[in-house]
């Protein structure tokens, strides 16, 4: 997300409002935008709170980062040195985006193009722009900020724009972090009743141009799903995942975080993608999704155990019995 002006890292301070905090840096540091680290970009700031992530996070794009120790400041960049990065990290987020109650099921502060139709029970939210030629079906839900292009069809009950299901463990309870991106709905898009699409953590989810969406689907933060693909009911793509152009995902398949599923890969119904596949019209099917023959073959090795296992009794049988003829 992207500041409305420029920032210094001293007013990003005072806005935290931690006393414990310390930087290193320039105090006039210019701070132009807040994003997690899978979306960062120059001038932003981000935040780290695990070993794991620190050299990431400080070679990352964004140039002032909240860690929670005190290491060598990378040139050009500024770092706050916090004892709980993830909760500074929050109070920045809710100081620029702050919930704003609707006051009607279309809000006047919506952008509505020409020929869209809202059916009734539609909900649409602030600063929401919807383009030409859309329909959004009864008890539809378009939440705050979300982009929608031309010729999308929404089908009825499916929410738009969601907060990110993303939480840090406390002890006592689990910590929410606040979403403060959006949603882009491109051209010619269409999805169906019952579907959820959260909005980014930071930055923008997006259902690319021409891609097609069956009941039931869900499709989590700061997900990239490309154009012209086909996603059957009942899928769940995790979040910070790319889907990339025209692949096919067949109903109840699920997709984990932080992964590519490349170009024109299709994916067999109920299957469970785990790591990273390859496009160029592979099939994969299974838990783990594999390459589909492979698996074919494992299942039909799989169907053939019991008559292996009872051969193999038979001889052993066989053996003991020559052994007690001797």
């Amino acid at each position: 997300m992207k500041f409305s002006k420029i920032y210094t890292l001293k007013e990003i301070l005072d806005i935290i409002g931690n006393p414990k905090a310390t930087f290193i840096g320039d105090a006039n540091h210019q701070i132009t935008g807040i994003n997690e680290i899978h979306s960062v970009e120059a001038g932003d700031i981000s935040f780290v709170d695990h070993p794991k992530y620190y050299t990431k996070s400080l070679n990352s794009a964004a140039t002032t980062i909240i860690i929670n120790k005190d290491v060598e400041c990378p040139q050009g960049k500024a770092l706050i040195i916090s004892d709980d990065p993830f909760r500074d990290y929050v109070r920045i987020v809710k100081h620029f985006c702050q919930f704003t109650p609707a006051t009607a099921m279309v809000s006047p502060s919506a952008k509505i193009g020409k020929n869209t139709v809202i059916q009734p029970g539609a909900f649409v939210g602030n600063n929401v722009t919807i383009g030409d030629n859309c329909i959004i079906h009864a008890n539809a839900t378009i939440y705050d900020d979300a982009v929608i292009g031309n010729n999308v069809i929404i089908h009825s009950n499916s929410v738009i724009g969601a907060d990110a299901y993303y939480f840090k463990k406390r002890p006592e309870k689990w910590d929410k972090l606040e979403s403060c991106g959006g949603v882009y709905i491109a051209d010619n898009v269409e999805i169906g009743a019952l579907c959820a699409i959260d909005r980014g953590v930071s930055g923008i989810t997006t259902i690319d141009e021409g891609t097609k969406l069956d009941n039931h689907v869900q499709v989590g933060h700061d997900t990239y799903v490309g154009k012209h693909c086909l996603i059957g009911s009942h899928c769940a793509i995790a979040g910070c995942t790319r889907v990339e152009d025209e692949c096919l995902i067949w109903a109840k398949s699920a997709i984990n975080k932080d992964l590519v599923v490349g170009k024109g890969a299709v994916v067999l119904a109920t299957s469970a993608v785990d790591k990273s596949i390859e496009g160029n019209g592979k099939v994969y099917f299974g838990l783990p999704a594999e390459d589909v023959n492979k698996k074919w073959r494992e299942m039909a090795a799989i169907r053939s155990l019991p008559t292996l296992l009872r051969e193999v009794a038979e001889l052993k049988h066989e053996i003991e019995q020559l052994k007690n003829n001797k």
